[in-house]
């Protein structure tokens, strides 16, 4: 089932005069797909999401599920499913109780119900799992009861809040894969809300990046990553540097003592160039390219960090030439490969 917003409003309040939180938005998530909508802390995401379950009523606009209007009704007419941060388990409740406490809720015989709880249990990994108590568990278990409560129900629509919030990052890896197993196997719907960059880019077929209550850019995660619209896109996504430059009337940017060929046409006069940290390559000092101080360098295992003094301001480098490292004071030459590297339009 597909999940369609046509140009959604959101205000709090009776007041007509009161700000929006979400200002006339209009995206689809097609059927079987994973969609992630990504952004800051207050940028109407999580409304967003409410709207979709139910929990929440839009000012004006549209919401249609599977081809039906659903904008007037409430979540237990939407065959929506919703998983929160929280988990939400019942503390009293063993594991496959928690699990099959929805069916029970909606007459699905006992027996039945028992059954379905425990594929559903198999589905997620916690075969034997069972009668244990939720205090028993991990986080990560935890999680995937809360998972399986969410699955067991069946639902056209799975809705993420900040699934992976309260996990550490092996945990978050391991989970962020699991969601995105099943929902591929399953063929499910999905609208996955959270403020981490990486873990869209990793479960998602779709990404909506929201910014102050509107809709920033929509699209692949490689279209997101490698060709934002805008300096907040270009900055929210990774840890790109935005650095002044000149669009030239040959199609060529200059950034300081370098030239780059932009993959976007970009109108002649003041641009902002998207460098992410991988993108810079270090050579020799004396060679061609923005001459470059060494002033901090941090090992973290796979690669190093460096940040560099030049004439364009501090830059920040990740490298993963552990042979060769670099020591503060150093001086090199710095040049951009082709990926990592984008240009935008200067607000």
């Amino acid at each position: 089932m597909s999940i369609v917003f046509k140009d959604i409003t959101k205000r709090y309040g009776a007041d007509p005069s009161a700000p929006l939180a979400v200002k006339g938005i209009s995206f689809e998530v097609p059927k079987g797909t994973l969609t992630t909508i990504l952004g800051p802390s207050g940028c109407g995401k999580t409304t967003t999401l409410r709207m979709i379950a139910g929990l929440e009523s839009p000012t004006s606009g549209q919401i249609i599920i599977d081809g039906k209007d659903v904008t007037t009704l409430g979540p237990a007419q939407r065959n929506v499913s919703m998983m929160f941060q929280s988990y939400a388990l019942f503390p009293h409740m063993d594991v496959v109780e928690n699990v099959q406490y929805g069916l029970k809720m909606s007459h699905v015989p006992k027996a039945e119900a028992h059954a379905r709880a425990v594929e559903a249990l198999k589905n997620v990994g916690l075969v034997g799992y069972d009668e244990r108590l939720p205090s028993e568990l991990s986080g990560g278990q935890q999680q995937r009861v809360a998972l399986a409560r969410a699955l067991v129900l069946e639902p056209a629509v799975l809705l993420f809040d900040e699934p992976l919030s309260n996990l550490d990052a092996r945990l978050r890896r391991a989970m962020r894969e699991e969601i995105r197993s099943i929902q591929q196997r399953l063929q499910l719907t999905v609208a996955y809300v959270t403020h981490d960059q990486a873990e869209a880019l990793a479960v998602s077929d779709q990404i909506i990046v929201m910014d102050q209550g509107i809709i920033a850019q929509a699209g692949s995660p490689q279209a997101l990553y490698e060709f934002p619209q805008s300096e907040f896109v270009a900055g929210f996504m990774g840890e790109a540097a935005l650095l002044p430059g000149v669009a030239q009337a040959d199609g060529q940017v200059a950034l300081g003592p370098l030239r780059i060929s932009p993959r976007t046409t970009v109108n002649a006069g003041a641009v902002k160039v998207a460098v992410r940290p991988e993108a810079w390559l270090i050579g020799a000092v004396g060679a061609a390219g923005l001459a470059a101080k060494l002033e901090k360098r941090a090992y973290l295992g796979s690669v190093y960090e460096y940040t560099f003094a030049t004439e364009l301001g501090p830059i920040f480098v990740v490298s993963a030439d552990l042979a060769n490292p670099l020591n503060p004071g150093s001086a090199a030459s710095l040049s951009l490969s082709e990926h990592g590297v984008s240009v935008v339009q200067a607000v």
